[in-house]
This record gives structure tokens, C-alpha cells and sequence, in this order.
């Protein structure tokens, strides 16, 4: 396929395509609010750091979304945090506004349009975040990896998922994992807490036509592990692991 891979800074006027590029993305996975706050930073602050494929005709095929960010600042250390997701894009907004040099460009996301799935595009716009890195002079991209075949097993510990070979070649038996690793990458470790959404039991409801009425895990579609539902006391809360990914490039 014909692909024009620009960044938002060069092509501001994809925005709105970027938004309405059809995803998989289900309700309940918008609502982190540290979410909120990243993307609206990110178009504002670093669209050079925003990327999207345009095919022969104009569309927006694919997006994805990274930030620079300083690992190695005091009290970081170099070591990828728990909080996977969530912390690497404060850290990111935190380097910005206190003017702290980044040494380490983080992905975010990469998303592809829904009736282009399986043809190649990830991977693509992988290949192009991890160019894009180099040109900028940064050493490594990280990623906080959403294995996209753990949601058929909510139950499974991340740990044990992400450490799956395949017997032929040795490779992850996670898709997207496998993307990562051929691409050069290596599993670096589990990142426990990488997102968590809080809500009321009526908005777990509104988000996923689930009933949220007894206490104990829910088991959610495409969400990666339960949500623990608190229903006598009107909450749930869920809170996903990734896994951690460094690529050096």
C-alpha cells in the first residue's frame, strides 16, 4: 500500500482526521483521565511527535502518538516505571514545563484504521517512530505495550503472557508483542499499573452495558484483566498492565 507517513507539525490540518480515523479503542478505555490531559498536550506542545499515515488518496490510514521525556533524570534513574502508561506521559508534560532536557522518547500509542487491520500498517508506523527517534538523537524508544491478544485472557498473569514463545522461531506469541520484538525490541518488564480508571458503577454501566451490581471482578470485553467492582460501595476501578518494551535504535 502507498503510504505518506508526516507528522502533525508538518500537516496540521489533519487533525480532525486523526480523531474520526475509525479505531478499536472501546468507551471504557477513554476514560483515564491522565489520558485527558496527554492528548490535548500532545497535539498542543509536540505535534512533531504525532505521526499519521496518509494512503494514496489523502486518508488518514494510521496514527500514533510519542514523547520525549528525560529517564534519566534524578529520582528516574533509568528505570521504566510501574505506572507504565500513565507516569511516562506525566513525566513527559513535567519535563516540558520545567524546561528538562529528554534523553528517551517514549511510545504512546499506534493505532490503524479498522478495515486495515492485518495488513502491515503497525508495523509500519513502528518502523517510522523508531526512524523518527534516531533522527532526533535519542539512543532508545520505550514502549508500554497493550498485548493485543490478552484480553481473551483476562485471568492470566501479565507476567506469564508476555513470556509465551512460539516453538518455531522463538518469537512472542502475542501479536503486537511479536511486531515489537522482530522490529528489534526487548521485553523489558512488566509494568503493573500502567493505566487505572476509576468510576461509578453507573458509568461502568453507560461505558460497557455490563450490570455492575455485585461485588468482585468483572470481566470486561477487551479490557486486559477484570475490573473489581465495588458495587455495595457504587465504584469500580480498573487498572491494566503493559508491558515494557525498549527498542535501541
Amino acid at each position: 500500500m502507498e503510504l505518506e507517513i508526516v507528522s502533525l507539525a508538518e500537516r496540521p490540518e489533519v487533525l480532525d482526521a486523526i480523531w474520526a480515523m475509525p479505531h478499536l479503542w472501546p468507551k471504557f478505555m477513554q476514560q483515564d483521565p491522565v489520558s485527558d490531559l496527554g492528548y490535548a498536550w500532545m497535539v498542543a506542545q509536540a505535534p512533531e511527535y504525532v505521526s499519521v499515515a496518509l494512503d494514496g488518496d489523502g486518508r488518514v490510514v494510521a496514527r500514533s502518538f510519542s514523547v520525549p521525556f528525560a529517564l534519566g533524570a534524578e529520582g528516574r534513574d533509568g528505570a521504566l516505571p510501574d505506572r507504565g502508561w500513565d507516569q511516562v506521559l506525566m513525566w513527559a508534560m513535567e519535563d516540558w514545563r520545567d524546561g528538562r532536557a529528554p534523553d528517551t522518547m517514549s511510545a504512546i500509542e499506534i493505532a490503524v484504521a479498522r478495515d486495515l487491520l492485518g495488513k502491515g500498517l503497525s508495523g509500519r508506523m513502528l518502523a517510522a517512530m523508531r526512524e523518527h527517534a534516531r533522527e532526533r538523537g535519542f539512543a532508545e524508544v520505550v514502549a508500554p505495550v497493550r498485548p493485543n491478544g490478552k484480553h481473551l485472557e483476562p485471568h492470566t498473569p501479565m507476567a506469564e503472557y508476555a513470556a509465551r514463545t512460539r516453538p518455531e522461531d522463538g518469537l512472542p506469541q502475542d501479536p503486537w508483542l511479536r511486531v515489537h520484538v522482530r522490529a528489534g525490541g526487548v521485553i523489558d518488564s512488566v509494568a503493573a499499573t500502567s493505566m487505572t480508571i476509576s468510576g461509578s458503577v453507573e458509568r461502568w454501566r453507560e461505558w460497557t452495558g455490563l450490570p455492575f451490581d455485585t461485588d468482585g471482578p468483572v470481566e470486561v470485553p477487551f479490557a486486559l484483566v477484570p475490573v473489581r467492582c465495588e458495587a455495595s460501595h457504587g465504584y469500580a476501578v480498573y487498572v491494566e498492565p503493559n508491558v515494557w518494551v525498549r527498542h535501541r535504535v
